[in-house]
């Protein structure tokens, strides 16, 4: 890219708002570092798509960022389907300047002759995804940072398939975006006015994802179950509670002050439901009402946190490994039981998920593909053996998991739903869902899995995190909390694993244990995957820790 300084100058013009010209000349009055950051580079696509802190810069989510993203991906899309009818459905969460974002994307794919239908409020990623191919669009953007704190903002894109694009698609499309080197050449309709869309597509995707349960007596019987839910200041506000109402549960208590659609986030300190701080009001609401499951969704309602109680009676805080290993064995038990698995079924799951899935599968004669992180990957194995195979479910260990081909996407409206029945059919066995985790790890065996992320924030982060891939590479530890490490898989090479290229090092040990080293796609972060299995396991998974703690 030009020399920062340069480009920061351009943005003094008037192609931008007074607003935006005065944070930048405040940047340029006073740090510089702050000043680089956010015009070293151009936002590129990662794992989530495009991601960033809010603010003006090249580097920064804002609507003239946004709005050149879009003119690149009107331009891609014109390419790709010439002489097509072209339409792009859009939604947004609650975070600030979502509605902003999804309105300037609009405007500039009206522009480009390209017919828009946006959502009438904030709808959930998974509905994003299931509205693409409901509708008949050729892609969908999405706006939202997941579950990143507040200061971010992101745009993920949503190819005809109904899942997030990848290689060729998003390298081609920031090819496209690469090409515009001002506003001056992006086209914007200032009072365009898209397609509406709401109450018709909520109820077809819910009607399409209920279809899924397999257990709907055990529910009636357990209707009255009590359920605490939030959807963290989120999307999941109004469809996780429709969604557990049609599946048939009665009794679903609401975190009130959660409830309230709020980009500040202002109960916690990031709404991430993967975090313990983050479902803390909501297993206090389990408490004082007498759940016995507590249920979190992410503000784009694409991850689920949930908390169970333990033998106690405490409510304690899953992992995304505990709640896919969970759902999966209940799914395949059930599939099993009713007479539906011949052969030509399978299972995804990433690499840095748990390995306890594979017994699982094993066990019924299902296969399991392993891909690389982000749930991507996992829609385009459902792409690639729809009509051959059946895709029954996949999931993540960051929380994302997903059953049949409706959405193509991670979805915590149909996880949640399959939480709670998977609940009320242990209840017809006098069980709980801790007690048949439990149950599943003597069957199995102990598997143990934990997650350390080291941030390196800015531009000088960005390269210590990549010297460091180059150092792991250089010189691969000899062992892994004592025991000599016998492999060692380096995903920037596709030939050896079969998989597209990534930036990721596994290391796996005689004992068992596996290590998987990632700079994060999305975030300014490097993260150390751990995993161990037997009675040693959380011993094992804190000696890790120790070992690579930078």
């Amino acid at each position: 890219m030009a020399n920062y300084l340069e480009v920061a100058k351009s943005w003094l013009s008037n192609s931008y708002d007074v607003e935006t010209q005065r944070e930048v000349l405040e940047m340029m009055k006073g740090d510089p570092k702050a000043l680089e950051d956010a015009f070293y580079r151009t936002l590129e696509f990662g794992t989530g798509g495009l991601r960033g802190v809010m603010g003006a810069g090249t580097n920064r989510m804002n609507r003239y960022t946004v709005a050149m993203a879009t003119q690149g991906l009107a331009n891609y899309l014109k390419k790709n389907f010439k002489d097509q009818k072209i339409s792009v459905v859009i939604s947004y969460d609650s975070r600030n300047n979502s509605q902003l974002f999804a309105r300037v994307s609009a405007g500039v794919l009206i522009a480009n002759d390209i017919f828009v239908y946006i959502f009438d409020n904030i709808r959930p990623t998974p509905e994003l995804s299931f509205a693409i191919r409901h509708l008949g669009c050729k892609a969908g953007i999405m706006i939202t940072a997941s579950h990143n704190p507040k200061e971010y903002n992101g745009y993920k894109v949503f190819w005809e398939d109904g899942a997030q694009i990848i290689t060729p698609h998003d390298k081609n499309i920031i090819e496209e975006v690469g090409k515009i080197t001002s506003m001056d050449q992006v086209k914007y309709a200032e009072n365009s006015f898209p397609q509406g869309i709401g109450a018709e597509v909520d109820q077809a995707f819910l009607d399409s994802q209920l279809s899924l349960l397999l257990s709907p007596d055990s529910v009636r019987r357990h209707s009255d179950m009590k359920i605490a839910y939030t959807p963290l200041h989120g999307t999941g506000v109004r469809l996780v509670p429709a969604g557990l109402k049609q599946a048939g549960f009665t009794n679903v208590f609401h975190v009130d002050a959660q409830d309230v659609s709020d980009g500040n986030f202002p109960t916690v300190v990031s709404p991430n439901p993967e975090e313990p701080t983050a479902m803390r009001m909501v297993m206090e609401r389990a408490d004082a009402v007498g759940a016995d499951i507590a249920l979190g969704t992410d503000p784009d309602a694409d991850r689920v946190g949930c908390a169970v109680r333990n033998d106690k009676g405490e409510m304690v805080l899953l992992t995304g490994n505990q709640i896919a290993t969970i759902v999966t064995s209940y799914i395949l038990t059930r599939w099993h039981e009713l007479g539906r698995i011949d052969g030509r079924q399978f299972v995804v799951k990433t690499i840095v998920t748990t390995d306890l899935l594979k017994k699982i599968c094993a066990k019924y004669g299902v296969e399991l593909f392993d891909v690389l992180t982000g749930f991507k990957y996992i829609a385009d194995k459902q792409h690639l053996y729809e009509g051959k195979k059946t895709f029954i479910c996949g999931g993540e260990e960051s929380n994302g998991f997903n059953v049949g081909s409706f959405v193509r996407d991670k979805d915590s409206v149909i996880t949640c739903c399959m939480l709670c029945e998977c609940a009320a059919w242990l209840a017809d066995r006098g069980q709980s869902l801790y007690g048949y985790l439990q149950e599943i790890y003597a069957e199995y065996g102990y598997f143990k899995e934990s997650l350390l992320s080291v941030t390196k924030k800015g531009k000088s982060g960005i390269e210590a995190i990549q010297q460091m891939m180059v150092d792991f590479r250089a010189q691969a530890p000899k062992a892994l909390a004592g025991s000599p490490v016998v492999k060692v898989v380096d995903y920037n090479k596709p030939e050896e694993t079969g998989l597209p290229k990534s930036n990721v090092l596994q290391f796996f040990s005689e004992n068992g244990c596996k290590v998987t080293v990632r700079p994060s796609g999305t975030e300014p972060k490097i993260k150390f995957y751990f995993s161990a299995c037997g009675p040693d396991a959380d011993a094992l998974n804190v000696a890790l820790r120790e070992q690579f703690s930078v």
